[in-house]
């Protein structure tokens, strides 16, 4: 009965995270949403997402973020038939089931995958990406980055991948012209928000940077999660 008691409440936060980032995301109050940022919105006491029914309502969603809310599971992700961008930065993550998950969700479209600072520790949890189209993967952090052979195992698995932790596979950094052709809507905005990232910082930045559509976005969600996390931890962070 606990678990459930936990559940309920969690669903309440999530739905009072996603009502404010509902009021706060860049459309008319009329259209749906297609980017929905939660970082730090919500610490889940139960390690999973809210019940499939709160994302279901957001099926044009093209972005979607949950940084640093605890999650151990993505059990719930529901179909997200349109979700071409999946950030999930600074959770408890691991094993193949989590990207089973994503998979089943948006496996059609997602193009840009982020789960840096999780605890995926083996290539061989990310093999339900092999089949998907993902151009970017971010796994800064995870312990899975400290194996050998790690980058050309990974490149290997997903023959799809052009970036991998913002590096490709010659060991070139990404470019901003590749993101604009990858993205075909929002070019202007894109570019501003690579060319800004570019120059605040390198390294960890960097990599943010081109998970996020624009640089503004990201810089927001970074420092939201800042102050609501563990502000020293975060900063830390990106001092590397």
């Amino acid at each position: 009965a606990m678990a459930g008691a936990g559940a309920g409440e969690d669903d309440a936060a999530w739905e009072r995270a996603i009502s404010a980032a509902v009021k706060s995301a860049p459309l008319s109050p009329f259209s749906a949403p297609k980017t929905l940022t939660l970082d730090g919105a919500v610490k889940s006491s139960t390690g999973r997402l809210p019940s499939p029914a709160l994302f279901d309502r957001f099926p044009s969603l093209e972005e979607l973020s949950v940084a640093g809310a605890r999650l151990s599971s993505l059990a719930g992700l529901p179909r997200l038939p349109a979700l071409r961008r999946l950030s999930l930065p600074d959770n408890r993550l691991a094993g193949a089931d989590s990207l089973a998950a994503v998979a089943q969700s948006c496996g059609g479209t997602i193009r840009h995958l982020d789960l840096g600072n999780n605890r995926f520790a083996a290539v061989e949890e990310l093999a339900p990406l092999a089949p998907l189209g993902v151009e970017s993967l971010d796994l800064y952090q995870c312990p899975v980055t400290k194996l050998k052979g790690y980058r050309e195992k990974v490149f290997a698995l997903v023959p799809s991948l052009k970036y991998l932790d913002g590096v490709d596979a010659e060991g070139n950094d990404r470019l901003e012209s590749d993101e604009d052709e990858e993205e075909d809507e929002d070019e202007d905005e894109d570019e501003e928000g690579d060319e800004e990232g570019a120059e605040d910082g390198e390294g960890e930045g960097e990599e943010e940077d081109g998970e996020e559509e624009d640089g503004d976005e990201e810089e927001d969600g970074e420092e939201e999660e800042g102050d609501e996390d563990e502000e020293e931890g975060d900063e830390v962070r990106f001092l590397f």
